[in-house]
């Protein structure tokens, strides 16, 4: 028992220092040793959320959360996770529309939530990057998703996601949706200050949150410091 909780540590450790072959091959060893995948999932999230602290800093650059990014996708893609995931539910628990806003082509964040919402039962409408904010309005009116995520990386994307947000309320469509923002610079004020519902600076946080809401009619900011 000892061994696999070094081993678990030392993936967590893997990720931080952005060792993408000891950190794969370790997660491939870790799954053939029987350790459930949504596990395997968390401890990636862990050492993900280690590079924030590192980029937070400014020790680490928008290039490694990339890197960072790019070692958790490969993990999501393995056989036996994907495998693991696809014959866990056979009905989806809710649907999310998701997108990186307008401003911002980066996609590792949001492929990562997409990849753990997945995981966790929900059905994704994926828009991509550099989303306007009349896209986000039209899918939504179009597919009648449960929940809306905006996500992005740069901090001038808190501008855009207030954008998009105030396009659904000039519709009159706002309260039809719950809203999750999604990046490392996000916090309480500047979700109030969006008018999203909630926000998330890592994506295990964010499949939580949603979770929640598809049990639950509450609404509101969700503090979740």
């Amino acid at each position: 028992m000892k061994d696999f909780d070094d081993k678990k540590k030392l993936l967590i450790n893997y990720v931080k220092q952005l060792d993408e072959e000891k950190a794969l091959e370790l997660a491939n060893q870790l799954l053939s040793e029987g350790i459930d995948p949504m596990e395997l999932l968390e401890l990636m999230n862990e050492g993900m959320n280690l590079v924030g602290e590192l980029y937070q800093t400014k020790d680490y650059y928008i290039a490694d959360l990339i890197m960072a990014g790019l070692i958790f996708k490969q993990v999501l893609e393995l056989d036996k996770v994907n495998t693991h995931f696809h014959s866990r539910f056979n009905k989806k628990v809710g649907k999310v529309l998701l997108g990186t806003v307008k401003g911002d082509i980066h996609d590792i964040g949001k492929d990562i939530f997409r990849g753990m919402l997945e995981a966790n039962g929900f059905e994704v409408i994926d828009l991509g990057v550099d989303v306007s904010k009349e896209s986000f309005l039209k899918k939504a009116d179009e597919h009648k998703p449960d929940i809306v995520g905006l996500s992005g990386v740069l901090t001038n994307t808190v501008e855009a996601m207030k954008e998009v947000i105030d396009e659904f309320i000039n519709a009159g469509l706002k309260e039809n949706f719950k809203f999750i923002v999604g990046g490392n610079h996000l916090t309480v004020d500047t979700c109030r200050y969006i008018g999203a519902d909630s926000f998330a600076n890592d994506a295990s946080t964010g499949v939580k949150l949603c979770r929640g809401w598809m049990n639950s009619t509450e609404r509101g900011v969700t503090d979740n410091d």
